[in-house]
């Protein structure tokens, strides 16, 4: 099984491995690309959106500036928006529902370290370079969600469909839909009526 498939799987991995390394590489030129375009050159930004993070639906529009992990594993659906200095490290899975607002310096965050050390510490390989074993978890949010600004999302969360996070919240387990949830760890403090 190779280092990717191991990541995606939510398996340790070793994040050194040269097949991801290049994907980083690459993503992270496109990220550099993205961010050098101005707002009226939306024909080019668009082209380079379309390498970056292939799979998104039809009016997505990432503000900028943005830094993906590698964008392949990120899906955008249509119509979804991302303020200034949006974050996503999508070591795994990371899917984004239709008409989803993203605030202001927002980070989903998938990799997760070992707690223990002396796995989490780089070690050296068979040929003599050093290595960083790590593993990552997927973030889901859904359909018509309003993320705020300074919102930290941690791997392995699920936001609902219809839900709001208040800004600076750090959201470290699922929120249910429909819910406006604020804090550090986030928390659902009331529904949202959508009658």
């Amino acid at each position: 099984m190779t280092e990717k498939e191991k990541m995606l799987l939510g398996e340790l991995y070793d994040s050194s491995d040269a097949e991801l390394t290049a994907l980083r590489t690459q993503a992270h030129g496109l990220c550099r690309a993205y961010n050098a375009l101005d707002d009226a050159e939306a024909e080019e930004r668009n082209r380079v959106l379309c390498k970056l993070v292939p799979q998104h639906g039809a009016g997505v529009y990432l503000q900028g500036p943005v830094q993906f992990d590698y964008g392949l594993f990120t899906t955008i659906g249509e119509n979804s928006y991302a303020n200034f200095n949006f974050t996503c490290l999508d070591c795994a899975p990371v899917t984004i529902g239709r008409n989803v607002f993203i605030g202001p310096n927002v980070s989903l965050l998938t990799p997760v370290h070992p707690l223990k050390w002396k796995e989490r510490n780089l070690f050296k390989k068979p040929d003599g370079t050093m290595g960083c074993h790590e593993y990552a978890k997927p973030i889901s949010i859904g359909d018509n969600v309003w993320i705020a600004g300074n919102v930290t999302i941690c791997g392995g969360v699920s936001v609902g469909e219809g839900s709001v996070i208040g800004a600076g919240s750090v959201v470290t387990r699922d929120i249910p839909p429909n819910v406006v949830a604020v804090g550090n760890p986030c928390r659902p403090i009331r529904q949202v009526e959508n009658d």
